[in-house]
């Protein structure tokens, strides 16, 4: 014959009670305070700001240029020397992923070099010389080539995407995209960059 057991379950004293329930509340303020801290540092001394991108210079590496009057041809032989700025102005630092910087003739892509991934540290400025070379072949069916050349003025343009995260306080990631395109002219007969004009335009 079974008995029933009138054993109840044990609860702690009252004043352990207390105790557990004061360190339960402490604990729960201070979660709820460092999430504010973090927010409120979040919101201000690492706010997510846009790296900004700046063309320092554009300049002919190589310019070599040949008419062919009777079939109404031109070779050409162009390279450009850039000089980029990428600057980080945030409190944390900016890592931005493998890129590609692309030389463009009236829309077309005619050229490209590679932007390897790296980072750039907390208010820092990073610099980067990029060498752009027009590929002829891409020309060979672009009937505008041979009266620009002839008239003088070979209108070319430069793009660049720079894109990466900002991490803050290693909780948060922001993806920031950075954007650079600039319109050349360049003079056939000086062999130089007769104007530059550059836009910039970034993103969060």
């Amino acid at each position: 014959m079974e008995t029933q057991s009138n054993t109840k379950p044990m609860t702690p004293p009252p004043r352990r009670w207390k105790r557990l329930r004061i360190v339960c509340l402490a604990v729960i303020a201070l979660i709820v305070v460092l999430v504010l801290v973090m927010v409120i540092l979040g919101l201000t001394v690492f706010k997510a700001k846009r790296p900004l991108t700046t063309v320092n210079s554009v300049a002919l590496k190589d310019f070599d240029v040949s008419v062919d009057i009777a079939r109404l041809r031109v070779n050409l032989n162009v390279s450009l020397d850039v000089n980029l700025s990428v600057k980080n102005p945030n409190k944390v630092g900016f890592k931005y992923t493998n890129s590609t910087a692309v030389l463009k003739y009236r829309g077309q892509v005619v050229g490209e070099a590679p932007i390897p991934a790296s980072k750039i540290s907390a208010d820092q400025t990073s610099t980067m010389n990029l060498t752009l070379t027009l590929l002829a072949d891409r020309l060979i069916s672009n009937g505008n080539v041979y009266s620009d050349v002839i008239s003088g003025t070979l209108p070319l343009s430069t793009f660049t995407r720079i894109s990466g995260k900002v991490n803050i306080l290693s909780i948060i990631k922001i993806h920031v995209v950075s954007y650079t395109s600039c319109d050349l002219s360049i003079n056939v007969l000086n062999r130089s960059v007769a104007s530059q004009t550059c836009h910039y335009k970034t993103k969060l």
